[in-house]
């Protein structure tokens, strides 16, 4: 199982929200690049990265602290965001992102999923975040009454790279990962899927693990709070 610490971008810094929300921000670090190669320097594998902004603008906001963690490690890294469109897909990955995670799009626009996953074969992730098992859009400001299971089976003959499952509630709350509704999920579709919201304690990581199915897990505010050491977690996944 891969860990993927998280490197959340909000004004050009390194931050964590409560549940989503962007007026409950704690600030970490205001050197993006350089939290990246400490993470690199520890020994993770992957990098993945959120564009906070850029998820409720609909654009691309913290390009300039993306590329210069691009500059700064040689790992590879997952990006999303506020990238909507193919022009923006094409630009992220000839820029060195390794894979380009869609969620507004995967519910507003899944034909662009599709092709986007033609056209760049296992560089394609899809990020399905949900409360109560309902999938939320828009950098979680709107809910759809789409629930995440069937979202997930809609892409599983696409060719996407994984799924990444949130749920919202738990997302810097450092009360655990919903492994039960994650697993559900995993158990359901054949696309790989990485757990992210609530990755808070070598427990949960073990728990995430023990379930067989579960490909990775995301962690942000438990690696910055240094409630989950790096280099021992690394070490748990890759026994």
């Amino acid at each position: 199982m891969i860990l993927y610490p998280a490197i959340d971008l909000k004004d050009g810094q390194c931050v964590r929200l409560l549940k989503g929300d962007m007026d409950k921000v704690t600030v970490f670090g205001e050197d993006p690049a350089a939290q990246a190669q400490a993470f690199e320097n520890a020994g993770s594998k992957w990098l993945h990265l959120v564009d906070l902004n850029g998820a409720f603008a609909g654009r691309p906001v913290n390009a300039a602290a993306v590329e210069s963690i691009l500059a700064s490690v040689s790992i590879p890294t997952q990006l999303g965001g506020g990238i909507r469109d193919m022009a923006q897909i094409e630009d992220w990955l000839a820029k060195g992102i390794s894979r380009v995670i869609l969620g507004t799009v995967a519910v507003e626009d899944p034909g662009l999923v599709r092709q986007a996953a033609r056209a760049f074969p296992d560089r394609i992730s899809v990020g399905l975040d949900a409360r109560n098992g309902r999938v939320a859009t828009r950098g979680w400001a709107e809910e759809t009454d789409m629930q995440v299971i069937d979202l997930a089976k809609a892409f599983e003959d696409a060719g996407i790279a994984a799924i990444i499952y949130t749920d919202i509630d738990r997302d810097g709350a450092m009360q655990g990962p919903n492994v039960d509704s994650t697993e559900a999920l995993a158990r359901a579709v054949s696309v790989p899927v990485i757990a992210s919201g609530g990755v808070s304690s070598m427990k949960d990581l073990t728990r995430l693990k023990a379930t067989g199915v579960i490909s990775g897990a995301i962690s942000g505010r438990a690696l910055y709070d240094g409630a989950i050491n790096l280099s021992e977690a690394l070490d748990l996944l890759a026994a």
